[in-house]
């Protein structure tokens, strides 16, 4: 068999798997892991709060030194 006849057929037998897989993958939903997604979310979001809480007032006065730096202020 040739190389051109090797990849013809290669490509004919996917043209033909493609519709089976699709329909395939139908039947058998996949929800994913969602409770995990929002389990690191919420990991998240308490991280944030918490630096936040700490590091707040310092960030504040780094932001309000470069901005009084640049307007000359």
């Amino acid at each position: 068999m040739t190389a051109v006849r090797k990849m013809r057929t290669r490509v004919l037998e996917a043209a033909i798997a493609g519709p089976q897989r699709l329909a395939d993958a139908r039947r058998t939903p996949e929800r994913g892991d969602v409770p995990g997604w929002v389990l690191i979310t919420l990991m998240t979001a308490g991280l944030v709060t918490a630096l936040w809480k700490f590091a707040g007032p310092a960030l504040t006065g780094l932001f309000d030194n470069a901005i009084h730096s640049v307007s000359g202020s």
